[in-house]
């Protein structure tokens, strides 16, 4: 993963991650977001179609062996499974491909994100520093969270999108945030969008529910269900038409738009070391292979800057 040299980029990227500690608190050894998770292991199986879509290794191999990791949101290591702050929920997916060659899929289970740039990210987090939740929102000095989401309507609508707990990691789905190129042998291109779905189907639970769970259910569950039987996923692309809009997470496509299966993720067991994988792995947002490429949507630099910043952090404290 190569380290940006746009100091530009970088600048904001530090910022970034320094307001996830001002908001989170700093927690050695862990990520500054989705500082809660757990590591398992297993294979990627593409389907027979996926090659329609991408030459992309990984797609032309019978099978590759895949790391996944879970998470809760926040930087909280601590954090309950059972809090509403622990949504939307982390899937990342990393392709072993050779060795020192891989490249990765990152997701959440909120389909978009609340700023379409780096910049405008910023202000939310500086929004949300400077709020104090325990205060009554007062129409005539609004809070600054306030003001910011009744001035960024797609900030808005992601903070009021329903997200409700899962009853299991493996029953949850996730989405790419951000739209990629992908190119198959003969050079045909299609923008798409990743979207993780679960073999076992979508649970959640209520609020009452949730409320009743242990702090650590979900991470619990998956242990429990990793020791009786293989957690499968299938991996999907959302595939754009033209005119659809490629560089803004904020931006849904339409659901009418068509599921292209790429594969099966079938995971088996939980990886050998889970405390000091998670804190040596850096997940790419960029794809970094021959058959997939980014879109111009500019969080896609940002992200992979950002991961690097915090991942040469946690790897620091690890020693």
């Amino acid at each position: 993963m190569p380290f940006p040299n746009d100091e530009k980029l970088m600048a904001l990227s530090q910022s970034i991650l320094n307001k996830f500690d001002t908001i989170f608190g700093l927690h050695p050894g862990f990520r500054a977001a989705h500082a809660k998770g757990m590591m398992l292991t297993g294979k990627f199986t593409p389907s027979s179609r996926a090659t329609s879509l991408t030459r992309a290794p990984h797609v032309v191999r019978i099978s590759t062996p895949v790391t996944v990791r879970f998470s809760n949101s926040t930087g909280l290591p601590l954090l309950p499974d059972n809090d509403g702050n622990a949504d939307p929920r982390g899937l990342a997916i990393r392709f072993h491909l050779a060795e020192h060659s891989h490249t990765d899929i990152v997701s959440h289970s909120t389909d978009g994100f609340p700023t379409r740039t780096g910049d405008e990210f910023l202000e939310f987090l500086t929004a949300i520093a400077t709020s104090d939740p325990s205060k009554p929102s007062d129409p005539a000095h609004p809070a600054p969270i306030e003001k910011f989401l009744g001035s960024h309507p797609a900030a808005l609508k992601f903070v009021q999108t329903p997200k409700p707990a899962p009853a299991s990691f493996a029953r949850e789905t996730y989405f790419g945030v951000t739209a990629y190129r992908f190119i198959n042998k003969d050079g045909a291109a299609r923008f798409g969008r990743y979207r993780i779905v679960p073999a076992a189907g979508n649970e959640h639970l209520n609020a009452a529910t949730t409320a009743g769970k242990a702090p650590t259910y979900l991470f619990d569950e998956l242990q429990q269900r990793i020791a009786r039987s293989p957690i499968e996923f299938r991996v999907l692309v959302q595939l754009a038409d033209a005119g659809d809009v490629v560089d803004d997470a904020t931006i849904h496509w339409p659901a009418d738009r068509p599921l292209l299966e790429l594969g099966a993720i079938t995971l088996t067991q939980p990886v050998a070391d889970n405390a000091g994988e998670q804190k040596h792995i850096i997940f790419d947002p960029i794809p970094r292979i021959d058959g997939i490429e980014p879109s111009a949507d500019p969080l896609l630099e940002l992200r992979a800057a950002i991961y690097l910043l915090s991942g040469r952090r946690r790897r620091a404290a690890a020693t």
